[in-house]
């Protein structure tokens, strides 16, 4: 039979050096500086991003999605890299573009819309997703040292209308470039990873099910507000439960083309 203190020993020297080995990584100068621990997901995000692999990150609004993003940009700035972060609309661009500037400063920041030019060759841009589409089939020079792209609100590639904006950039990036792609959560995400993985490849896909803001639904019936549905007790306090997976992947069977996100 083992010894357990032997064993308890191996343990604690197993756990030692990966506190020592974590405690070089950037992550780990990343989240000195956060002021706050990183939830499971985001740590498994910002691994992957560390070790060079694109990733899917999937998670309901307000959990924390947008922290991956923040430490693709840590990294650009440490490898003295650019960094792009694209928005669906000119608001969330401009929203981010505000946040960035409180950041890093209105030095290391700019701003690209369709209307709007606010030092545009800066180490950290924001852009709407057609500005980059568009820089990639001009071969604009603002594309030199660029090392990642933060894709935000990336689900919006199944929009009949716009998603084809986003399928050209996801394609047509240079090789070299982390993509970090940032979604709501979907019910395919495990398709939309693999086509990511077929056409970037190296694709992780985090998936987040926690939503720390609760969703309740409610109706006006007259002018009172009424309560959609009565939950369970259990229910609301599975609902607080947090679950982060990193999921595999699934191979496509044909010809990749983006799939809806439902």
């Amino acid at each position: 039979m083992p010894n357990n203190e032997n064993t308890s020993y191996a343990a604690q020297y197993q756990a030692a050096q990966q506190r020592a080995a974590h405690a070089k990584t950037a992550l780990a100068a990343f989240e000195k500086n956060l002021g706050f621990p990183l939830d499971d997901f985001q740590q498994s995000a910002c691994r992957s991003v560390e070790s060079g692999r694109a990733v899917l990150v999937a998670a309901p609004t307000g959990a924390g999605k947008t922290v991956v993003g923040e430490f693709g940009i840590y990294l650009a700035l440490r490898k003295r890299l650019k960094a792009f972060y694209t928005t669906p609309i000119k608001a969330l661009s401009n929203q981010k573009y505000h946040d960035f500037v409180r950041e890093y400063g209105e030095e290391t920041v700019g701003l690209l819309t369709g209307d709007t030019s606010i030092n545009a060759e800066a180490p950290v841009l924001v852009m709407t997703t057609e500005v980059l589409r568009n820089m990639l089939y001009a071969d604009s020079p603002t594309l030199e040292g660029l090392g990642y792209v933060i894709l935000d609100e990336v689900h919006y590639l199944a929009d009949r209308f716009r998603g084809a904006v986003w399928e050209e950039a996801i394609i047509h990036l240079p090789e070299h470039v982390t993509v970090i792609s940032l979604s709501a959560t979907v019910s395919n995400v495990e398709e939309f990873g693999a086509w990511l993985d077929t056409v970037r490849g190296g694709t992780d896909v985090i998936v987040s099910e926690h939503r720390p803001v609760p969703l309740w639904q409610h109706m006006l019936v007259g002018n009172q507000i009424v309560d959609l549905f009565t939950p369970d007790p259990e229910e609301k306090r599975a609902s607080g439960a947090r679950r982060a997976t990193k999921r595999p992947k699934k191979t496509p069977t044909s010809t990749p083309h983006p799939p809806g996100c439902v």
